[in-house]
């Protein structure tokens, strides 16, 4: 496995920047399993101050300390921001969710020297790996691209 995936994963408290108010984003279930999964997840919105009953913090600079990475599960219009500010904020560990990255963000992030996981869905990796993402994992494993 990637060394930056298991850097990444060993972190328990994470930062999470991507839960929507309504619920229905990628970012509110991967909150949501990871906490499953023993994993402490600040979640970062610029306007919501609670997001599914958990306290959010306006932004990156809230948590800086506090975590041990950065999720980012944002459009990549909004990533580029992100990945910004965790760089200036020494956030270093960032994990590109899928759907958030682009070849252009992987080159930001290289330059801005981020420790980044990219277009890799989380829940693939995070244990226990449960449902789908355990088959994937193993079919992943199988063909040697994991």
């Amino acid at each position: 496995m990637d060394p930056k995936i298991t850097e990444f994963i060993q972190q328990k408290k994470l930062a999470l920047v991507g839960a929507s108010r309504d619920g229905k984003s990628f970012g509110n279930l991967a909150a949501k399993e990871l906490r499953e999964r023993g994993y402490e997840v600040l979640l970062v919105h610029p306007q919501a101050t609670q997001i599914d009953g958990q306290a959010c913090y306006a932004g990156l600079p809230a948590v800086r300390g506090q975590v041990g990475g950065v999720i980012v599960c944002v459009p990549p219009a909004q990533a580029e921001g992100v990945l910004r500010q965790a760089a200036e904020l020494g956030m270093l560990r960032v994990w590109l969710q899928q759907g958030a990255q682009t070849p252009q963000l992987e080159a930001l992030g290289a330059s801005l020297g981020l420790e980044m996981v990219s277009g890799k869905c989380i829940l693939m990796y995070a244990e226990p790996v449960r449902s789908f993402h355990r088959w994937h994992r193993g079919f992943m494993k199988l063909i040697g691209k994991l």
